[in-house]
């Protein structure tokens, strides 16, 4: 039979996996359905419904036989799920179709999370002696599951996610839980039920298989599956996916080729609004790869910048797209764009670049009334403030943003590709109004001609979208639902 303390490590043990499984499914699911925060609240909604249904189930399955001959299937059964998850998840998302993808989701998330939860009222029955000490048994056993539950949370978000990467996570948790169910099978089961757990175990041992199969990922960073893409066209070319998103594109042999259109519609911004060959002082929110930082480098020789970049995995010195080294004059900080803000001098820029993105959204606290009042706080009189942001549909959250610009810069501009129908827009705040004639023609050499909504029309476009607060920021709800599998 099995100890107090055995008992109890379970109790702590289970109830940190959990929450281990829930964290690193974030990540997970992320490449497929944008870091949003429906995103975070399907995957929490569906642990808690997890959790949920395994203490219900596994209290009445405690009540209907010997309590202790389930804890080694409830173990080794969720160990070879978990370790198949990296495996099931990704291989859903390459099928393409939305509801297996959710269907896979489910599955990985529910049966894990259940079974693990069932573990709790499993040995709250073998710890019952008598009614006189059940509330002291519940209380106690409760607690140590919800301290697990805290460990697993912490353990995860401040050293697994740091140091290893998500398949290895999932495929160690999946593997401790089987080893876990063999010893405490040999202890519960005697030895005619050995052989089955062996058989459990080489099926973790498949799952892990098939779990550390190729993975479309170059480089997985603490926040991203990140791919880089050579050009078949630019042998110097490089694509940067990062979460399955066409992220940045730069020609290493020649930084002045841009080819995102929202990079373009920036660089004609900025060539419209400053002198031709003039040296700049400017921030970057977001680095991914420096395309613009490269640009400016290259055509305004002495350019000096920041750029406030949060995921360390893209902050390289090793060579290749991702070296921060490659830039002269540029100093890349691993640092929230927000708390990077405030760290700058006042009247001290005179551009300021936004691309930062989780998914397809901006991150809601760059987007906020305080946020820009952050970012004109740093620029100079003449200074500019250019972000690149996604919508589609009805495009609520692109005019919320254009909103909340209009309340902190006295000239906004806003800039569409002819035939828009969705995808990049390119918002500018000011103090004085931008050169027409210029941008025009800085636009058109770029070979980016775009709508460009100014003054009434303006007005018209942006109706009486609300503006976004620390307060209120609804973000991931104002965009119209953009989920991509693939």
């Amino acid at each position: 039979m099995l100890s107090r303390a055995t008992t109890v490590a379970l109790v702590l043990g289970s109830s940190a996996a959990v929450l281990v499984v829930e964290l690193v499914a974030l990540r997970l699911v992320a490449p497929y359905w944008g870091l949003t925060l429906e995103t975070s609240t399907t995957v929490i909604g569906l642990a808690l419904l997890a959790i949920a249904a395994g203490s219900w189930a596994g209290g009445r399955a405690a009540d209907l036989g010997p309590p202790h001959r389930l804890l080694a299937p409830l173990l080794g059964v969720s160990g070879v799920v978990v370790a198949a998850t990296p495996f099931a998840v990704r291989g859903a998302g390459v099928v393409g179709d939305p509801l297996v993808f959710l269907l896979a989701v489910t599955a990985t998330l529910v049966v894990p999370g259940a079974l693990l939860s069932a573990v709790t009222p499993v040995v709250t029955k073998m710890h019952l002696e008598d009614l006189a000490g059940a509330g002291g048994v519940v209380g106690r056993l409760s607690g140590i599951s919800t301290l697990g539950a805290i460990l697993g949370t912490v353990l995860t978000g401040f050293v697994l996610v740091t140091a290893i990467p998500v398949t290895g996570i999932l495929v160690g948790v999946g593997l401790l839980l089987v080893a876990s169910a063999v010893a405490v099978g040999m202890r519960t089961h005697r030895a005619a039920v050995v052989p089955g757990l062996a058989l459990v175990l080489a099926a973790g041992g498949a799952s892990v298989s098939s779990a550390l199969g190729p993975v479309d990922c170059d480089l997985e960073t603490e926040y991203h599956c990140v791919d880089i893409r050579t050009d078949p066209e630019r042998p110097e070319g490089r694509l940067l996916v990062m979460d399955g998103v066409h992220h940045s594109y730069v020609d290493l042999g020649d930084p002045t080729y841009l080819d995102f259109g929202y990079a373009r519609a920036l660089v004609g911004v900025l060539e419209s609004r400053f002198p031709d060959g003039e040296p700049l002082t400017a921030h970057h929110l977001g680095g991914g790869a420096l395309t613009i930082p490269r640009y400016l480098a290259a055509t305004r020789p002495g350019t000096t910048g920041t750029v406030s970049e949060i995921d360390p995995g893209l902050v390289r010195t090793d060579g290749g797209l991702l070296d921060t080294r490659a830039v002269p004059g540029l100093e890349v900080r691993i640092e929230d764009g927000r708390r990077g803000l405030l760290a700058l001098p006042p009247g001290s820029l005179d551009l300021v670049v936004g691309d930062a993105f989780g998914g397809v959204s901006v991150p809601w606290h760059l987007t906020t009334r305080e946020a820009l009042s952050a970012v004109r706080r740093v620029l100079d009189e003449d200074g500019l403030y250019a972000a690149n942001l996604i919508d589609h549909g009805v495009l609520d959250f692109a005019r919320a943003k254009v909103a909340t610009m209009r309340a902190v810069f006295p000239v906004v501009t806003v800039l569409l590709p002819h035939d828009f129908d969705g995808g990049n827009v390119v918002v500018v705040g000011s103090t004085e109004p931008l050169d027409d004639v210029g941008l025009d023609a800085a636009l058109a050499a770029q070979g980016e001609p775009s709508q460009v909504l100014t003054d009434d029309v303006l007005d018209a476009w942006v109706g009486d979208a609300m503006v976004l607060t620390d307060d209120h920021a609804p973000v991931d709800q104002l965009l119209t639902p953009y989920r991509r599998v693939s």
